[in-house]
Parts: C-alpha cells; sequence; structure tokens
C-alpha cells in the first residue's frame, strides 16, 4: 500500500530537495505552501510549479496573512531585509543571533496546517525542510524543537489517539548546504526553478546579497556546482 505524506513546500532550495528525498522514499506526497504575507509571491508561484515537477500529488496553498502582526522582515516594511552578511558572520562565532527574518511561530502554524492535511489525508507522516547547521539561529529548526511538535501532534489528532502515529521526518536538519545541493542535484531537482531569496523580484529573480542567497551561493560553490541562480541585474 502506497504510504501518503504531507510536504510543506516554500518553493526554495531546502524544502523542493526534501520533496525529491520523500518521493524517492516511495512516498505519495501532496505538498502544502504557506501564503503568511511575504515579501513577495514569486516563492508561492515557484512552489507550485515544483511540485507536479518533483512528482507530487496535489498541491495546495493556504493564505494567512502575518501581517497582521509583523514583528519580522519578511512581514513587515518598516524592518529592512539584511544584505551586509553580518548575521551570517555572527551566528558562525560564539554570539547566539536570531535574525530578523525569523518570522515569529510561523514553522509552528505551517506544521499545524501539515498535521491537519495529514490527517484528512490519511496520512502517518510529514516532511520538513528544517535546518540546523548552515546559519540557522532560529529556534524553530531545531530537532528538539521537531521532536516536540511530534509528540505534541500525536497527543492532538483523533488519527494518532486511535493509533497511528505520526512522524515528522527532517531528512536535511543536519546537512551543510552544500550537501543539501548536492543531494537534490542527484536527484535532478532543477534549482533554477527555485526561488530563496528573501526579497526576489515578481520574475523570481534573487537580489543576491541577502542571507539566504550568499548561503545558497556559497552552497553550490562548496558543492563544487554551477549557481543556477537567476539574479535581478545590478546599476
Amino acid at each position: 500500500m502506497t504510504r501518503r505524506a504531507v510536504v510543506l513546500l516554500s518553493g526554495g532550495l531546502d524544502s523542493a530537495t526534501v520533496l525529491a528525498i520523500a518521493r524517492q522514499d516511495g512516498y505519495e506526497c501532496h505538498t502544502l505552501s504557506l501564503d503568511y504575507g511575504q515579501r513577495h509571491r514569486s516563492e508561492l508561484d515557484a512552489a507550485a510549479a515544483l511540485s507536479p515537477l518533483l512528482g507530487a500529488a496535489s498541491h495546495s496553498m493556504v493564505k494567512l496573512d502575518l501581517t497582521l502582526f509583523g514583528g519580522s522582515a519578511l512581514t513587515d516594511a518598516a524592518i529592512a531585509v539584511p544584505t551586509d552578511g553580518a548575521a551570517i558572520s555572527a551566528s558562525h562565532g560564539t554570539e547566539h543571533v536570531i535574525p530578523v527574518t525569523y518570522v515569529p511561530a510561523r514553522n509552528t502554524i505551517m506544521l499545524s496546517l501539515a498535521l491537519a492535511k495529514a490527517e484528512t489525508l490519511g496520512a502517518n507522516d510529514i516532511f520538513f525542510g528544517a535546518n540546523a547547521v548552515d546559519y540557522s539561529g532560529y529556534p524553530d529548526c531545531r530537532p528538539e524543537y521537531v521532536a516536540a511538535f511530534e509528540a505534541m501532534a500525536n497527543r492532538a489528532t483523533k488519527a494518532a489517539v486511535e493509533g497511528a502515529k505520526l512522524t515528522i521526518h527532517v531528512p536535511i536538519i543536519t546537512l551543510s548546504k552544500a550537501q543539501i545541493a548536492a543531494r537534490g542535484h542527484a536527484l535532478g531537482v532543477d534549482y533554477e526553478r527555485t526561488v530563496s531569496c528573501y526579497q526576489a523580484d515578481a520574475q523570481g529573480r534573487a537580489c543576491g546579497l541577502c542571507d539566504s542567497c550568499r548561503l545558497r551561493r556559497a552552497g553550490f560553490e562548496a558543492a563544487g556546482l554551477a549557481d543556477p541562480t537567476r539574479y535581478q541585474a545590478r546599476t
């Protein structure tokens, strides 16, 4: 019997790789994206296009406007997206830095939505592209967070209470960006179609300056792969 899984798909490098891994592992994948009021829709468009290309059985998107709360450079126009790489340097030192691109409770919200979708599908597996190695700093990307959410989920649903235990898979959580890129490349992920930039334009072209762009570019370089990212023209 085919195993079903819900895969959180943002449209970026990490989540696309996770979808490819889930498909390789034999899951019937149902992808889920969240339109939370992020600075651009390019990543959502990328997710919708990538889902069938990577073999998912269905794709859905939930709209929930987190700009009502703000508190992040991704949901509050008054907070600038960092472009100097300082947060990356700080995170690699002794200082514990949570960057302003952290969106309060976003991962908890997305996992909760994935949990609801999984229960309605009769799926016992959720795939999540959390990564705790290459400049995370995000508290909701740590292994202990994932374990805590999984424990909660197995107390919170009818399916789990009736014996259908849920598993949250985080296959790239201990990988470097270079290892992630290499794994996805081997699985045939077309990274040119992914959008990781925090402030991509309407065509999905990356700024090349934000922390996400810097990490992505460095990952391809360290993996010995050509960077397929489409960048905005600079004047």
